[in-house]
């Protein structure tokens, strides 16, 4: 029986409560069960992300793998319908998976990720060239961006208020003007949701792939905001002349993923704006907050 690691536990009791002990108490059993049931033994340490354990196997029939276990949340519902529809196209492939336990078999990668990647140029292009290939038409059922966005304007305005109007008023209005203009119409296009270097590991079958989908459908350029919300963008707000600088990144991403300029700075603008308040909400590191009211004001 698997061991369930310790800050991964006490991470999941301190954010779901009672319905997160419950799960961790039954994890070990569940993996287990997907072990027997997938023919697979385990074939290294487990690891951990924020919501779910991912555990090495090995498989008589299949390449080396990993069982993926989620813990039960709306975000995690449409992960193997996008890995499915990919189909190894950009991402990793996905061998098995069992829904109502938020679990998958997946082909495994390298541990290496985009962030071990330090030249800027080369990593922001491979963003691009990832995003471009994994834009295709999605599949019926999956959530629409449209409907995802709907209210953002409303709560926008709602949660600057709440919060004392910390942002210009300018930048509130290029946002919710963004979404008055695109949020309704947008292509049955599948978009990842959360592409950044993390979520991009280096493979030998091809050089990289996706992994951690959100599975939404619609605009491409609404994974904008991850790109150029990181780490490495991060030193260029606080440049000499940031605007220009951050105009050049954009620039590279939108070249390399095939996508609308202008759109992928609008809606990057919107999230920047969401990200702002959210921060301030939640607790984000100031410095954090800093960059991100930064990053608004840029991007409008």
């Amino acid at each position: 029986m698997i061991d369930i690691p310790e800050a991964f536990a006490h991470e999941t009791v301190s954010r779901e409560g009672e319905p997160g002990r419950a799960w961790i108490a039954a994890l070990p059993g569940l993996a287990d069960e997907l072990l027997q049931r997938w023919s697979c033994t385990p074939d290294g340490p487990i690891m951990h992300g924020n919501v779910g354990v991912v555990l090495p196997v090995r498989h008589r029939d299949r390449p080396p793998a990993v069982v993926k276990i989620s813990f039960p949340h709306p975000g995690n519902v449409f992960e193997p319908d996008a890995f499915a529809t990919w189909n190894g196209r950009g991402a990793v492939h996905l061998f098995e998976r069992d829904d109502e336990r938020y679990a998958m078999l997946l082909e495994r990668t390298s541990h290496d990720t985009l962030a071990d990647v330090t030249e800027f140029d080369k990593a922001v292009g491979i963003l691009g060239q990832l995003s471009r290939r994994l834009a295709v038409h999605a599949p019926a059922g999956l959530p629409r961006l449209s409907d995802v966005v709907a209210d953002w304007a409303d709560e926008i305005r709602t949660t600057a208020a709440e919060l004392g109007d910390p942002l210009p008023r300018h930048t509130l209005d290029v946002a919710t003007e963004t979404l008055r203009e695109l949020g309704p119409r947008q292509p049955e296009t599948l978009v990842h949701g959360d592409l950044h270097d993390a979520n991009v590991l280096m493979s030998e079958r091809e050089p990289w792939l996706a992994i951690d989908p959100k599975g939404y459908v619609g605009d491409p350029a609404y994974d904008t905001i991850t790109v150029i919300r990181s780490y490495r963008f991060a030193p260029l707000l606080f440049a000499p002349d940031p605007a220009a600088d951050i105009r050049r990144g954009l620039d590279l991403y939108c070249e390399a993923a095939e996508i609308d300029r202008d759109r992928a700075r609008r809606w990057a603008q919107v999230r920047a704006v969401k990200a702002a308040l959210w921060g301030r909400r939640h607790g984000d590191p100031q410095w954090l907050i800093q960059a991100t009211d930064q990053l608004t004001e840029v991007l409008a």
